[in-house]
């Protein structure tokens, strides 16, 4: 996403705050959204998220209809449990965020993926590209309970992420981490 050079970003779903840490401190605008508002004091006291977050009590569906600003990304990173909720994943939610966006805009959803026969991130890419004309699926096959990164906009170019600031502890696992990801393509449909 910073490729893209973002000014102002929308993230759907707090958790511990720190990827809009991350933003923030790059001197990216950003809002976030969730249905919890504990998630938000949570990240503040223990996780340090600073105050110039905008943060917003809502569904992000919801929030998206209410809303007529325009971003440049929009990051999907909503879970109950290590499930998506489903109405974030339509057809029409993605329609709707891509009429959020900004031109030259990207949207990124942060995926759980069971093994390499979990079909949920072909199938989330397969429904963005209704959305979409550009889709890219950003994964590391061959590991178990990892994160995938499927994305829709302006992806076309993207290269596969980089450490940009490494961590006090855990930097060697995390590039290793990084290494790993690749741009794919798409698995046919299982029937």
């Amino acid at each position: 996403m910073l490729q893209r050079r973002p000014r102002h970003v929308l993230m759907i779903g707090c958790a511990g705050g720190t990827l809009a840490t991350m933003l923030s401190r790059a001197g990216i605008l950003v809002s976030l959204v969730d249905i919890d508002p504990l998630s938000f004091e949570i990240a503040r006291r223990y996780f340090h998220m600073p105050e110039d977050v905008n943060c917003h009590v809502r569904d992000g569906a919801d929030f998206l209809r209410r809303t007529k600003t325009r971003y440049d990304a929009v990051i999907l990173d909503a879970f109950a449990d290590t499930i998506i909720p489903p109405h974030l994943l339509t057809s029409g939610f993605f329609r709707l965020v891509k009429s959020r966006l900004n031109r030259g805009g990207v949207f990124l959803v942060n995926i759980v993926v069971r093994d390499d026969d979990d079909p949920a991130p072909d199938r989330i890419a397969r429904t963005m590209r209704k959305a979409w004309r550009q889709v890219r699926l950003l994964d590391a096959d061959g590991f178990v309970n990892r994160n995938a990164v499927a994305m829709g906009g302006a992806v076309k170019g993207l290269e596969r992420p980089r450490l940009l600031m490494k961590p006090a502890h855990g930097s060697r696992a995390l590039e290793k981490s990084l290494a790993q990801l690749c741009f794919r393509p798409l698995r046919r449909a299982q029937t």
